[in-house]
């Protein structure tokens, strides 16, 4: 970690992450130039694996959340942008008729392999 230091003392620099936005459709995050690249491939990506689920696991097509807050600098709020895109990525997870955990379609197949009931003692 970098120091800045004065004549009396040492101070750990701040160090500043670039900003980020979270994709509405994975929930993962990516800089404000790759993010425009990366959600039309993602949604393609999207569509491939919802046409391969059984039909009562497919979901409708994710909808980019509209957040139109803007500061008082005139940029966009990235932290309700964010929020927004989380929220919309966790809507994409389908909870176990089992257990009620939640999961991405895809895995919630592989998890219900091995789910079982829980015996009452």
């Amino acid at each position: 970690m970098a120091l800045r230091c004065t004549k009396h003392n040492c101070k750990p620099a701040m160090i500043r992450r670039p900003p980020t936005i979270i994709c509405y459709i994975c929930g993962r995050e990516y800089g404000t130039k790759s993010i425009a690249i990366h959600e039309p491939q993602c949604l393609k990506k999207w569509h491939n694996e919802n046409n391969l689920l059984p039909k009562e696991l497919r979901r409708s097509e994710p909808k980019k959340p509209e957040v139109r807050t803007i500061t008082a600098k005139g940029f966009y709020d990235l932290d309700a942008l964010n929020e927004a895109a989380w929220t919309s990525a966790l809507s994409q997870l389908v909870p176990c008729n089992i257990c009620g955990r939640t999961f991405l379609p895809d895995r919630l197949i592989v998890h219900q392999r091995s789910c079982k009931p829980k015996v009452a003692k």
